[in-house]
């Protein structure tokens, strides 16, 4: 499928690895002008090179989206090397681990400006080009913890929660300008993150056993959702989460 998105600016963010890349390489893989963020400038061109292999126009810009003036400074330089994003991706890495009991101030601030308003920010910043355009496509990288909240993992099952209650909301308010707004939430995904979440081979067989899919995503199969929500044929979906979890979650709804 086309998702018609040839030459329009793409920024995503957390691209340098994982499924920030993936979702780089497939909103590349559809003609998309490609902006990508991290904090690892040579993690960060490493993964622009990859990109550009393909054929890609790809402009790395460096930069931490938890701190909000390299926010600004990210949008700013975006704009100058490949004009106003049609399409935000807001995807960031996970906040600390720990349990509810045992997480101090500095934790949760620390969680609140990296996974929340983050994804606040880079959102305010590419609205009024986006409105003014009278397109756009806005999409937030979550996990299945907004669905089913995941042990030790608090302040993502806190904060990303709130992420997708800020998008619904969003949503709301700039769908009549031709903006959506929605969240992929990726469930147990072959990333550095899981590697680091889950070393042992025992636990990670007991993890995959409770998976109906019986294994764990490819970071491709989160992009691909991802992509699909970027396209112009997603332009009727609106203030959803599109969860990738191999049928973890077992809510109905």
């Amino acid at each position: 499928m086309d998702l018609q998105i040839a030459g329009r600016t793409a920024l995503v963010t957390g691209a340098s690895k994982g499924i920030g890349y993936a979702v780089a390489a497939a909103l590349a893989a559809e003609g998309a002008r490609l902006v990508v963020n991290g904090r690892d400038e040579g993690a960060l061109r490493e993964a622009a090179e990859r990109l550009r292999a393909r054929g890609a126009e790809v402009h790395p810009i460096a930069g931490d989206v938890s701190q909000s003036k390299q926010v600004k400074a990210l949008l700013a330089a975006t704009r100058e090397a490949a004009g106003d994003p049609a399409i935000l991706v807001a995807n960031a890495g996970g906040p600390p681990t720990g349990a509810a009991e045992d997480l101090e101030d500095g934790a949760w601030a620390q969680g609140f400006d990296l996974t929340l308003m983050s994804g606040v920010r880079l959102a305010r910043g590419v609205m009024p080009a986006m409105k003014a355009a009278g397109w756009g496509r806005v999409v937030f990288v979550t996990s299945l913890a907004v669905k089913q909240p995941i042990a030790n993992l608090t302040l993502s099952n806190a904060f990303r929660a709130a992420v997708t209650a800020y998008a619904r909301t969003l949503a709301n308010e700039v769908a009549e300008h031709g903006v959506t707004v929605n969240a992929v939430a990726p469930g147990w995904t072959l990333t550095e993150r899981l590697d680091g979440l889950i070393s042992d081979d025992y636990a990670r067989a007991r993890l995959i056993a409770t998976i109906p899919a019986k294994r764990f995503a490819e970071a491709a199969e989160v992009a691909a959702a991802a992509a699909y929500l970027c396209s112009v044929q997603a332009g009727y979906v609106t203030g959803q989460t599109l969860v990738v979890d191999g049928g973890l979650v077992g809510a109905t709804y």
